[in-house]
């Protein structure tokens, strides 16, 4: 306890520094400003920033994409309640009730909600990053390439199991996401895969494009397809502060929130999307009236808002611990930690504290300034939000773009973002969840890395995956995961909560 303390007190020391208190609250508006935006998302937003970060200090441009990555979790709720566009793609569930109180002239309330459920969570993760990065950090330490594999395994089968519709098309997005990641150079021969002689596909397919493209254009040509959603409720938005009906309905959903986006932060194959439905599924079950959810429910607001802010913090553990990342942003991370020479993984705590710790601290910071930021410009997001969308997508292209663009200097890039694009509207027009391919595509690598480590240690021998108590152990317990969503009783359940009515 007295060392957790004194690690805290390392690092509010760095984090309250002027400089990167600037930074903090600069990453902080910058993702809300884009989380309100339609479109582009903090994955996008950080690719295109991660050029300015060459010239910043390490745990400067740390905290400031930190504070893009949470801050857009923010950002997405305001455009969900407001014009039934989610901002970030977390954000989609809180459409369901937020935009239905918002018609009924609640808007405020909600939004209110939506800030303080996501300050109660992003306080609680914060502290959970901190009490538990010491002993993961250990626990890390005992992990050989058979268990780092097993544990994606198990991660790939909690995003199936957790993702919306069925269970048969969120295990194809898997395939599709891994057979993607295998596209360019063999890793021990060097020989071409999949490249189909295309030069600029030797080096295999940027997760930057993929994400991007499935989840920003995609979104975007969803928006274009559904012109009829985009009417703002309220020019102004009056009475912010909730009743104390509002605040007890929403207390629990606000706990249990929390603690589902924290455990899924965590877990490698969660993430702020599946966290969000996770919840509202959560609450829906939970519920003596479940009827009244899509109707306006405050708890399909705090519920989903509490836990994406919990699982956007809470993601950086098994970053910053296992030097997995659990997600697309936390890949994009990986990159701005490469930029300045800092490996992610066990050694991070040991070998710099400075960094570890100031990065926590400045979580707590960010999230009371996005209270603070957010509640009195609701008027400023509004405005912005009456632009046409006509106006406002061939905008967020061009950023987009620019930002793909600057990665590379490769216009071959920005080709591929935009048929990703393509793909990603159509697996939306046919009910497939692009998040379990993205995630498949990020840890199809690692696993694949890991597979032949351990192959080749075993010296053939298939068995060292089971053979290890704690690589077992994890293979079972994805196995039972795997039959429990198969089971056709859970099965018919699992699709009743998942549909949006």
């Amino acid at each position: 306890m007295h060392d957790l303390i004194s690690n805290l007190a390392l690092g509010f020391g760095i984090a309250a520094q002027p400089y990167n208190i600037m930074l903090c609250l600069i990453g902080a508006l910058v993702g809300t400003l884009i989380g309100v935006l339609p479109g582009i998302g903090s994955l996008a937003t950080i690719a295109m920033l991660l050029p300015i970060t060459f010239g910043l200090p390490p745990v400067g441009a740390l905290i400031m994409l930190a504070g893009i990555y949470y801050g857009a979790q923010y950002g997405g709720s305001t455009t969900s309640i407001l014009v039934n566009i989610p901002g970030e793609s977390s954000s989609v569930v809180t459409t369901l009730d937020g935009h239905q109180m918002a018609k009924q002239g609640r808007a405020g309330p909600a939004l209110a909600i939506a800030a303080i459920g996501s300050f109660v969570a992003g306080c609680v993760a914060t502290v959970l990053v901190a009490a538990l990065g010491a002993p993961l950090t250990s626990i890390a330490l005992l992990f050989g390439p058979a268990e780092y594999f097993s544990l994606m395994v198990l991660g790939l089968i909690f995003a199936v199991v957790l993702a919306s519709g069925s269970v048969l098309k969120a295990l194809t997005m898997i395939l599709v996401g891994l057979l993607l990641s295998m596209v360019g150079s063999d890793l021990e021969t060097g020989v071409s895969r999949m490249a189909f002689d295309i030069p600029e596909m030797s080096d295999g397919i940027g997760f930057v494009q993929v994400g991007m493209g499935v989840f920003g254009f995609g979104e975007i040509l969803r928006n274009l397809d559904n012109p009829g959603n985009r009417n703002i409720v309220q020019s102004k938005v009056t009475g912010l502060m909730p009743t104390i009906a509002d605040l007890k309905a929403s207390a629990g959903a606000i706990a249990r929130g929390t603690v589902l986006g924290s455990i899924l932060g965590i877990l490698p194959g969660g993430g702020t999307i599946i966290a969000s439905f996770a919840a509202y599924t959560f609450e829906k079950k939970m519920s003596k009236n479940p009827k009244k959810f899509g109707k306006g429910a405050i708890e399909g607001v705090a519920a989903p808002e509490s836990a994406n802010n919990a699982a956007s913090q809470t993601s950086f553990i098994p970053l910053l611990t296992l030097g997995i990342p659990p997600n697309a942003v936390m890949a994009l991370m990986v990159g701005a930690m490469t930029i300045h020479g800092i490996v992610p993984g066990p050694q991070v705590m040991t070998k710099q504290p400075d960094l570890f710790w100031g990065m926590i601290a400045s979580m707590w910071i960010g999230n009371l300034a996005l209270v603070v930021i957010n509640l009195p410009l609701v008027g400023v997001w509004v405005r912005l939000l009456r632009v046409p969308y006509r106006l406002l997508f061939p905008m967020i292209i061009v950023f987009c773009v620019v930002g793909i663009y600057s990665l590379n200097n490769s216009p071959f890039d920005v080709a591929m973002t935009a048929l990703f694009g393509v793909v990603g509207y159509w697996l939306i027009k046919h009910d497939f969840e692009p998040a379990p391919m993205l995630l498949g595509f990020i840890l199809g690598p690692l696993m694949e890395e890991n597979l032949r480590r351990a192959m080749l240690i075993a010296r053939g021998d298939a068995t060292v995956f089971l053979t290890r108590p704690l690589s077992a152990s994890l293979l079972v317990l994805a196995l039972i995961l795997l039959v429990i969503a198969v089971v056709p009783s859970i099965r018919k359940r699992r699709d009743e909560v998942f549909v949006e009515d």
